[in-house]
């Protein structure tokens, strides 16, 4: 599941990174820039971080790919 639209950061991805060593929000977005743009994804990216802290991965949906990197793709729209 998608917790930051802006960044296309799921909650695998929110648990990968915990796995490489990111301990709290600040981490978060210094990893993977949740709560960058608009912030709206704060209390989830939160919440999805200390289940994952806690050894609860959230993201074991079957229906859900593999993220293939811990970085999202930047789908930041630049000039031509």
């Amino acid at each position: 599941m998608y917790v930051c639209v802006c960044r296309a950061v799921t909650e695998r991805h929110i648990d990968q990174a915990v796995q490489a060593g990111a301990r709290n929000l600040r981490d978060l977005r210094a990893g993977l820039g949740v709560t960058v743009d608009c912030a709206s994804c704060a209390r989830h990216a939160h919440h999805c971080l200390r289940a994952a802290v806690q050894g609860r991965c959230l993201s074991q949906d079957p229906l859900v790919p593999p993220a293939t990197t811990l970085h999202p793709v930047n789908l930041s729209l630049e000039a031509a």
